[in-house]
């Protein structure tokens, strides 16, 4: 069995989950709702407070749907009770960060600003403080979306190696390299 997939998934209080007949699960909290189509191979099962993900055999197909549904259901029951929140830092110099509700607004040391449309189910906040870096926080339910626009965002100024300008996320360590001077001794 698969180490994930076997796992049953707690429901917390003001959380309901319900399965279709087309094998759609919904599940529905305080912060949204959320629905996922599984595979009509795996079974999704709502027993009381916890849900049960079950495959039909041991084949190679099976064991890694098992294990990617059971963590996706586990994702939305957590989304939807308690979050999801990301922080991202951008280092460099005149980089900025401003948001006019969901339009975010980059200035990353291009000749023209990048304004990026932000999901409503994303709540944005960019704080910019004298003598610190500009943090973007990003909040949502769906963890999928906000990891996608966290993506998305990150590409636009990738963290480099060399002076560690870029979009990271807080707390990021980057592996710093030693640039040219250093290989001429």
């Amino acid at each position: 069995m698969s180490r994930i997939g076997k796992l049953p998934i707690q429901i917390p209080a003001g959380v309901t989950v319900k399965v279709g007949d087309d094998n759609t699960v919904t599940v529905k909290g305080k912060l949204g709702e959320l629905s996922q189509q599984v595979s009509p191979d795996i079974t999704v099962e709502v027993d009381g407070a916890c849900v049960l993900v079950k495959r039909p055999s041991d084949e190679r197909r099976h064991r890694a749907m098992h294990g990617l549904y059971r963590a996706l259901l586990n994702n939305m029951v957590t989304g939807v009770s308690q979050g999801y929140e990301v922080k991202l830092e951008l280092v460099g110099v005149g980089y900025r960060a401003e948001n006019q509700g969901q339009i975010l607004d980059l200035a990353l040391g291009y000749s023209h600003h990048i304004f990026m449309e932000i999901p409503k189910e994303i709540s944005v906040e960019a704080v910019t403080d004298k003598r610190s870096n500009p943090i973007i926080t990003l909040k949502s339910y769906d963890k999928q979306l906000l990891g996608h626009v966290v993506a998305k965002i990150r590409s636009f100024r990738p963290p480099e190696p060399y002076k560690g300008k870029g979009i990271k996320f807080v707390g990021e360590v980057l592996r710093r390299k030693a640039g040219k001077s250093a290989s001429a001794k």
